[in-house]
């Protein structure tokens, strides 16, 4: 066991946000060369839902970018593709659109559980290092998405890959939400509890009195 002092601690955590902020930084020139109107217009048009899957650490993010979708106005679930090969793909309906985040497209249970949606009319988006994969040859649309190995210990652990993944994610939800202009009041009905929920009676409260 490698022992580490105070000092050694914070110039670890300061190697490793620079890193991550070099690979966020990249991120930048990367969309330049995607067709995000294909995509998000792929997921605006969509009449059923944006079902959204990964396998490990993209399925962590794939949870997390379905309930952004959803906040932002984008009616989205998270689906686990290995589940649904035991049925649960029955549920695909051909006016979803299945958005898979995987950064070698060559995880065996994703890619048979995309030949399932694919087969049931769903249209997909494929979030991918490699579109040249088994996974990006099926895709109708690729989110070329590209982390530096650097940013990952042993390039391989995804650290810097899901920060990367999440916030490319987060464009998505962005543009989505300015395209259907939805409001902060649209918000307010899907989200009455928590702290968001309080902010949105205190609004309320002093609209009332006003």
């Amino acid at each position: 066991m490698k022992k580490m002092t105070p000092s050694e601690m914070l110039e670890k955590a300061s190697h490793v946000i620079q890193k991550e902020t070099d690979a966020l930084l990249q991120l930048k020139n990367q969309l330049k060369k995607n067709d995000l109107a294909t995509i998000a217009g792929m997921m605006f048009e969509c009449r059923g839902h944006i079902l959204v899957t990964g396998a490990g650490t993209s399925r962590a993010i794939a949870l997390r970018f379905a309930h952004l979708l959803a906040c932002c106005g984008t009616p989205a679930l998270p689906i686990n593709a290995a589940d649904a090969l035991h049925g649960g793909a029955g549920s695909i309906k051909k006016d979803d659109v299945i958005f898979v985040i995987s950064k070698g497209g060559q995880s065996r249970e994703i890619n048979q559980f995309v030949e399932i949606a694919k087969g049931r009319g769903a249209l997909l988006i494929a979030q991918t290092e490699k579109p040249d994969s088994p996974l990006g040859q099926m895709a109708d649309a690729i989110y070329h998405i590209v982390t530096p190995p650097a940013a990952d210990p042993y390039g391989m652990i995804a650290t810097g890959t899901s920060l990367v993944n999440a916030i490319a994610g987060d464009i998505l939800c962005q543009i989505l939400l300015d395209m259907r202009d939805y409001s902060r009041e649209e918000f307010g009905l899907t989200h009455p509890e928590g702290a968001v929920g309080v902010r949105f009676d205190n609004i309320r409260g002093r609209r009332n009195k006003e």
